[in-house]
């Protein structure tokens, strides 16, 4: 269950993807280079499909939870109003630099605003109303932060679930942790009578999450 469709069939969907920015290769590139476990960046083909949806949706402001080297928030970015912000919460702080260097190459110094602590408590204190929020950090606590980010998004606002196939795991008979919550989380989302959601087996899946 460790691949959801074929190295041929991703080769394919990456071939007839619109190219990203220079920007976003030099950074894709130097995450493989020097940052562990890499494979956690977006890269092309999610990173495309979240520029586009924000740039069909126009949002004033973003919630990112989960920065990773930051690929994910310039694609995000890409679809912000002209005085839009996106505020990108990450626990670790050893990949700061190389998140602020990109975002300033990208020319998003003044749109983008990392903040480097614990989202369970960050969160809380964010006073703004959200149009799209993308959540992408410890499996653990998706349901937490979601329930920490409902209420924070505006009626017709999106949010979005990475890795919610988890390797296909979520169909195994597998049970480990991060499985498990992972399953509760999908079950949370599709009993819950305040949202619409679509999963789409884009990557290692994305739930796509309509506040009605």
């Amino acid at each position: 269950m460790s691949e959801l469709i074929s190295n041929q069939l991703e080769e394919y969907i990456h071939r007839y993807t619109s190219e990203v920015s220079e920007v976003l290769d030099d950074l894709e590139r130097n995450t493989y280079k020097d940052v562990l476990m890499p494979n956690m960046i977006s890269g092309k083909v999610q990173g495309k499909f979240l520029a586009l949806l924000s740039k069909m949706m126009r949002p004033s402001r973003i919630l990112e939870i989960g920065t990773f080297t930051g690929y994910s928030a310039i694609c995000l970015a890409e679809g912000l109003v002209e005085e839009g912000k996106l505020i990108t919460i990450d626990i670790e702080e050893e990949r700061a630099d190389m998140v602020q260097q990109a975002i300033i190459s990208a020319g998003y110094q003044y749109k983008i605003l990392p903040m480097i602590g614990n989202a369970l408590e960050i969160i809380p204190t964010l006073d703004h109303s959200f149009d799209l929020v993308f959540i992408d950090a410890d499996k653990i606590n998706y349901s937490r932060y979601f329930d920490l980010v409902i209420d924070k998004v505006r009626p017709g606002g999106v949010i979005l679930a990475d890795n919610v196939l988890w390797k296909g795991k979520v169909v195994s008979e597998k049970s480990d942790k991060n499985t498990d919550a992972i399953r509760a989380f999908n079950e949370k989302i599709y009993q819950d009578e305040r949202v619409e959601n679509v999963i789409l087996s884009v990557r290692d899946g994305i739930t796509l999450i309509y506040k009605k």
